[in-house]
């Protein structure tokens, strides 16, 4: 994709709508925010990961980035309050798969976006929720990315993947950069393992996020839009 399709969020704020939603996973809601351009697009959920949720500052920085694409995005809690003072649920990846196949199914169910193609993406231990959902959910995700992810807790899901997968790891994770190696090599979907220079798990050092953005965006963007 051109560079020039990077717009500023600014200059994008009119042709997107944003709402506060509750995805339903009976006996509760989880909390959301939906952001869709006005003209139909490709939808992007975040699954995130370390008990982290909507308000994760990195995620909602590549969410904008996502935006600038023209790409909607989904940022939603996959776990409620209480559930997240549970530390054992951060890593339930079955569970948390769920609660992202919950989200997927809400967005079929609303009007402006029943028709839209869907992608995942996942961070920390929701890469690997994200990629047992998609696994689980063939029909419905044409796309993946994991940021500093943790695929290999997809476990016996990886070979039944069927969107295409986008790894991103930054060089200086050690241990993760092996994870990541040892579960890409199990995908049988389109897929292709990115690393990023001079980044640690969190991507904090100057301009390794952005790098993120701009391979998610055009990942994306090829298999959404």
């Amino acid at each position: 994709m051109d560079d020039r399709a990077f717009r500023s969020f600014e200059e994008l704020q009119q042709a997107m709508v944003r709402e506060a939603i509750d995805v339903e996973i009976p006996p509760f809601d989880l909390a959301g925010t939906l952001t869709l351009p006005t003209r139909g697009s490709g939808i992007v959920l975040f699954a995130h990961g370390s008990g982290s949720g909507r308000f994760s500052p990195r995620n909602r920085h590549v969410a904008r980035g996502l935006q600038t694409a023209g790409l909607g995005t989904l940022l939603f809690d996959l776990l409620t309050e209480p559930e997240s003072m549970i530390r054992a649920n951060v890593f339930d990846i079955a569970l948390l798969a769920d609660r992202l196949l919950a989200a997927t199914y809400y967005i079929r169910t609303r009007d402006d976006t029943a028709a839209a193609r869907i992608g995942y993406f996942g961070a920390s231990t929701g890469a690997g929720a994200a990629l047992v959902a998609a696994a689980r959910g063939q029909d419905d995700v044409s796309a993946v990315v994991s940021r500093g992810g943790r695929p290999d807790l997809a476990g016996g899901s990886l070979p039944k993947v069927r969107a295409a997968t986008l790894l991103i790891v930054g060089s200086l994770d050690h241990g993760v950069i092996e994870l990541n190696e040892e579960a890409y090599a199990k995908l049988g979907c389109e897929k292709r393992l990115e690393i990023v220079p001079g980044a640690g798990h969190l991507f904090e050092e100057p301009g390794t996020l952005d790098q993120v953005i701009y391979l998610a965006r055009d990942w994306f963007a090829e298999h959404l839009q």
